[in-house]
């Protein structure tokens, strides 16, 4: 009997570990399906694509659907996400002269997003010329990241610092030529600019807001519509790709997979940053638990109070407007229904519910569940700002001023 075979769009990123372990470990077969994974070369091939029906799936920046969603994207259509790929994983780096310039002014190179922010600011106020900065899409993860620490830092976006797009991998190569300052994006990219280019990782995802979202696996909603049973086994073969990816002694196979030429293509070690959090940040090797996350804390759940959070980050920089309309677009678009349903063969505990707070719990913590227990992983945004999507107008307003 012919399996029925699924097409997947990825980039060559750590982040697409789980669709790329759930084809390479069998998870999907196990599921009854076949994976063809496609490598792309930008953000935004992947968006047009998987909006043209080139591909069944692909891996997505959390918010690119929701673009999609809104309208604000060349070929609008409708799109879902069924489930996440993990938490974490992204960080900014800077280039050798931009870091001297801020540990000169206080950066302690702790990696945290506090003392780093501030350092940073000093030097945008005393630099002659504007620096500028590079992000992976406009509506990306990244993007938001990075804007949101430099204006919880006091750095204005846009007018005190210049933000600009590249694909992944061509930012550690603009940073090396001199075109960029520095750069947010996911690894290995980050390590790459520091064993290749002389960069330094001024700080990281996981210190700018704890436990938080990043990839997801992304379809079309009138795909997701015709095939909900090839859905349910996709989520099921990416979740427990990344129960399998979560186990430590795990994660150096994980890396030798990532590093072939299919994927990566890069060496192992530079692979194995991320995946046992030990980050190597140019001036120091630094263990971060936390960098990468593929399956603790619900990090596959695709909360519809995160969707709310980057439509908050949209109208924020003036890519959306407010209303109830779109804010209830951009909510539907993450589907835990569907990743509840998929999972509830498994007898897994899934969270009860499809909202929850940002930025009020420092450890981990104990959440509704269905069929058990669940603990959630601390989610503090490291300006102390909190956020409820109960109060979502009142949120971004204070965000616009």
């Amino acid at each position: 009997m012919t399996l029925p075979h699924v097409t997947a769009g990825f980039l060559p990123l750590l982040d697409s570990a789980l669709l790329v372990l759930a084809h390479e470990m069998g998870f999907a077969e196990e599921e009854g399906f076949t994976l063809g994974l496609t490598r792309e070369t930008s953000w935004a091939n992947i968006r047009d694509r998987t909006a043209l029906g080139h591909f069944d799936i692909s891996l997505v920046l959390a918010p690119m659907p929701i673009a999609a969603s809104l309208g604000l994207t060349p070929i609008s259509t409708p799109m879902i996400v069924p489930i996440m790929t993990g938490l974490g994983n992204n960080a900014i780096t800077v280039s050798a002269a931009l870091w001297k310039s801020m540990a000169d002014a206080g950066a302690p190179g702790d990696l945290q997003a506090g003392p780093a922010g501030q350092a940073l600011a000093k030097v945008v106020k005393s630099n002659a010329r504007k620096l500028r900065f590079g992000v992976v899409h406009q509506t990306s993860s990244h993007n938001y990241e990075l804007r949101y620490w430099l204006a919880a830092s006091g750095i204005r976006p846009d007018v005190d610092i210049e933000i600009v797009v590249l694909p992944p991998p061509l930012l550690p190569e603009a940073l090396g030529a001199g075109s960029l300052d520095g750069y947010c994006v996911g690894e290995p990219w980050n390590s790459v600019g520091v064993s290749r280019h002389g960069a330094r990782i001024a700080t990281t995802k996981a210190s700018i807001w704890q436990w938080s979202p990043d990839k997801a696996i992304g379809m079309r909603s009138d795909w997701a519509e015709r095939n909900p049973d090839l859905v349910e086994r996709i989520v099921r073969a990416v979740y427990k790709a990344g129960q399998w990816c979560q186990v430590g002694e795990n994660r150096l196979h994980a890396a030798s997979i990532m590093a072939a030429p299919a994927y990566l293509d890069l060496p192992i070690d530079i692979v194995e940053r991320a995946l046992t959090g030990r980050i190597d940040t140019g001036t120091r090797v630094i263990d971060v638990t936390d960098y990468f996350i593929p399956h603790d804390g619900v990090a596959t759940f695709p909360w519809k109070s995160h969707a709310l959070w980057y439509y908050s980050q949209m109208v924020r920089w003036n890519e959306a407007t407010t209303s109830d309309v779109n804010a209830k677009l951009a909510a539907g678009t993450f589907r835990p229904d569907l990743y509840r349903a998929a999972l509830a063969p498994l007898g897994v505990p899934t969270p009860s519910d499809d909202y929850r707070r940002d930025g009020d719990q420092p450890a981990p913590h104990l959440i509704a569940a269905t069929n058990g227990e669940l603990t959630a992983g601390p989610n503090r945004f490291f300006d102390g700002t909190v956020f409820d999507p109960d109060h979502l107008d009142a949120y971004i307003a204070a965000q616009r001023s």
